[in-house]
């Protein structure tokens, strides 16, 4: 990195002042200090999707959120037993601190093992019929249609190839021999692609059924229609830290009632509440999934996600949600497509 002080912030920044400065590095932390540099805590990417849970607003002081606890190294360990450590613990950034508790630099497992790529499979699943399309989709399947200048699986798949990712299987079915004349086997992109053939539909779990042999790593799953700004290592690596079996990517929804609510207790009314606001977590189309659950997955049987996790909470494993606090769309409908073309230049897609 370049200045460990580009990564300082106070107590008082709110939240979203610290994922602006998270997001703007590349360290994917924020140093909580005092006016003499001392460290009172850490935030990152996942403390601030817990927080989010909670209920903590974006225009909150970080101090709702950090670490106040952070694991740090001192200036007389050398660089050689930082790493050790790191990788025992599992960290990736460290903090280095002199003997009064100031901050001299912060170390990135990354940069010690000047390792950028991420070996994890991405499964991206580009077999459905985009019916809600009408006329788009009778010659061409969905995922090949263009937002911008580029089709839409293209633009997924260059987002994941931003984030390090270089494993990917497309699952295909509708017009699946068009998707695979355009994207081969990925040395176009210098990465490599797989596909997974579906003669019948499986839906969004079913299909890995198909994967020949288990995955070493959690893998990664998408739908082929859906166009973020994600940062897909931090969706791994929050998954990594929450020890959970699967994790699902979820996003805020907000409906409103377009009626007085009444509160009403045996025949006595309580409460009048104007058109309220109601606010829901919806599926967001993006999972990680450790190798174990796939063995859950039926053979040549359509099976969904949802059913996936719900199978994975009877047998009472761990799960955990990802929230999307980034760009997110689903293109399934036309008034959606159109959106799409738009916002993939205001978004940096292209």
């Amino acid at each position: 990195m370049k200045k460990v002080e580009d990564v300082f912030i106070s107590q008082e920044t709110t939240i979203l002042e610290a994922l602006q400065i998270i997001d703007r590095g590349s360290v994917q932390i924020a140093l909580v200090v005092d006016g003499e540099r001392r460290l009172i805590g850490t935030v990152t990417d996942g403390d601030v999707r817990r927080g989010i849970l909670r209920g903590v607003g974006l225009d909150s002081p970080v101090s709702q959120v950090m670490n106040r606890e952070p694991r740090t190294a001192k200036t007389d360990m050398d660089r050689d037993m930082i790493l050790s450590v790191m990788q025992y613990l599992n960290l990736r950034q460290f903090p280095v601190l002199d003997e009064s508790g100031r901050v001299v630099r912060l170390e990135l497992i990354d940069e010690l093992l000047q390792r950028n790529s991420r070996d994890n499979w991405v499964v991206l699943m580009a077999g459905g019929l985009g019916t809600r399309l009408g006329e788009l989709t009778k010659d061409l399947p969905k995922p090949l249609l263009k937002v911008g200048t580029k089709p839409i699986l293209e633009v997924i798949l260059e987002s994941f190839i931003a984030n390090g990712f270089h494993r990917f299987y497309l699952s295909v079915n509708y017009k699946g021999e068009m998707l695979k004349d355009y994207f081969g086997d990925g040395s176009r992109w210098g990465v490599e692609i797989r596909y997974i053939h579906e003669d019948k539909r499986l839906g969004t779990a079913g299909a890995l059924s198909l994967i020949p042999g288990i995955p070493g790593q959690p893998l990664i799953v998408m739908n082929g229609d859906l166009l973020t700004r994600v940062n897909f290592r931090q969706l791994v690596d929050f998954h990594s830290d929450s020890k959970a079996k699967a994790t699902m990517c979820v996003r805020e929804y907000e409906i409103q009632i377009p009626y007085g609510v009444v509160q009403v207790d045996n025949n006595k009314l309580r409460k009048i509440e104007e058109k309220p606001m109601q606010k829901f977590f919806i599926n967001g189309g993006i999972y990680v999934l450790d190798p174990e659950v796939l063995h859950m997955i039926p053979q040549d049987t359509y099976f969904d996600m949802p059913s996936l996790f719900e199978a994975i909470i009877q047998k009472e494993l761990h799960t955990s949600v990802f929230p999307i606090r980034e760009y997110w769309i689903d293109i399934g409908r036309m008034d959606d497509f159109e959106r799409a073309n738009v916002e993939v230049y205001q978004e940096g897609f292209l």
